[in-house]
This record gives C-alpha cells, sequence and structure tokens, in this order.
C-alpha cells in the first residue's frame, strides 16, 4: 500500500510538473523564429507600401512638407524592420540603411523654398534606389 501511494504521489508530481510546463508564456524557439519571421515580412511589407506611396506622390500637388512625412513613415518603418532583421543579414540590413539614409538626407538637404515637384524630382533617385534595394533584400525571404 505504501508502494501504491508513492507511485501515486510521483505520478501526480509529474503530471502536474508536465501541465505546468504546458501552460509556460515561454515559446519554443520555433515559435520565436515563426513571429520573427512574420514580423519581417509585416514589416517589410509596410515599408514596400510607404515607398511606393511616395513614389506616387504627384510633383503637381503634393507640398514639400507632404513629402517630408512621406520620408518619415519610409524612416519609421525601416527602423521596424531593422530591428526584426537583427543579425540575420548585415549586408541586406546595410543596403537597405544606407538606401534611407539617403532618401532622408536628400530630403534634409532639400532648400526650404523648394516646392513638392523640385523637392520630388530631387529625390527621385534615392526613392529608386531605395525600391531596387528594398526588392533585393527581399529575394530569399518567404512572406505569404
Amino acid at each position: 500500500m505504501k508502494r501504491l501511494a508513492i507511485t501515486a504521489a510521483l505520478g501526480t508530481a509529474t503530471a502536474v510538473l508536465f501541465l505546468s510546463g504546458c501552460s509556460s508564456d515561454d515559446s519554443s524557439p520555433k515559435e520565436q523564429a515563426t513571429k520573427a519571421a512574420a514580423d519581417l515580412c509585416d514589416g517589410l511589407s509596410t515599408l514596400k507600401a510607404d515607398q511606393a506611396k511616395l513614389a506616387a506622390l504627384d510633383p503637381a500637388t503634393t507640398t514639400k512638407d507632404q513629402l517630408g512625412d512621406a520620408v518619415k513613415a519610409v524612416q519609421k518603418d525601416w527602423e521596424s524592420v531593422a530591428s526584426s532583421l537583427g543579425d540575420l543579414d548585415s549586408a541586406k540590413k546595410s543596403a537597405v540603411q544606407s538606401a534611407v539614409g539617403d532618401l532622408k538626407s536628400g530630403y534634409a538637404d532639400l532648400p526650404g523654398d523648394a516646392t513638392g515637384a523640385d523637392a520630388q524630382a530631387k529625390l527621385k533617385p534615392q526613392v529608386q534606389k531605395l525600391d531596387e534595394t528594398l526588392v533585393a533584400a527581399s529575394a530569399g525571404v518567404k512572406c505569404g
């Protein structure tokens, strides 16, 4: 009887430990990797969308401030993507960081009296470079 009680107690303790392990808030490495990949895909999608909005601004009606807001959105998106990338691929990360930096610098270098059309024309090379860099950086990233 004593043996049965000890076996039952051990079984109960094992079940409690097992079940408490299952209810833990810790996620497995696979779950963490899946979440990191999803975060990266979401960030890249947002960055690409904001870059497309920036490229599609109408020079005839866009103000310099509207262009500045679009540049800031791209910068914010990049910061999100950069944190998702971590050290995953430093060459791709560096390339996108450089393209975003060029865009930000190009905007900062615009004269104060620049019209939206002038500003957009001067930033066109940086916007195109960012688009090409995003396409290259996204190669091999499976989102969907």
